[in-house]
């Protein structure tokens, strides 16, 4: 790849925040694509599933190029899941499992994503580094 002269590289944190947030996003997309036909019947599913997983698909062109806006919008991106799999947890049991895993992957992502924020928040002029 080649780079602009001055252009930053990219810092190994923001790097492996990335990463996080791209293996977590598939993870919670797995996991939403599971949950929905347990709790809808099948033509309803489909749309649960597709308004579900469309928010979390939104930011993907600006977290691939790493634009830290992207980032920090994304964040309201994962609501509808945590929604979701709060509801599901208190009023499905039978989907109770995987209710759980679409909550810890929507906190999982969410803190990937503050923490891809905090790594590359910028360094104001005259301010001391913690």
């Amino acid at each position: 790849m080649i780079e602009a002269i001055g252009a930053a590289r990219p810092q190994a944190g923001a790097l492996r925040a990335r990463r996080a947030v791209l293996v977590i996003m598939g993870v919670l997309s797995a996991c939403v694509v599971l949950a929905v036909p347990r709790s809808a019947p099948w033509p309803g599913s489909v749309l649960v599933g597709a308004a579900l997983v469309a928010p979390l698909a939104l930011p993907l062109p600006g977290i691939v190029r790493l634009r830290r806006r992207a980032f920090a919008w994304a964040t309201l991106c994962v609501t509808p899941c945590l929604i979701y799999g709060t509801t599901e947890a208190i009023a499905n049991p039978p989907a109770r499992l995987v209710a759980g895993a679409i909550l810890v992957a929507s906190l999982a992502l969410f803190v990937s994503l503050v923490a891809y924020l905090r790594v590359t928040r910028p360094v104001r002029a005259g301010a001391h580094p913690p």
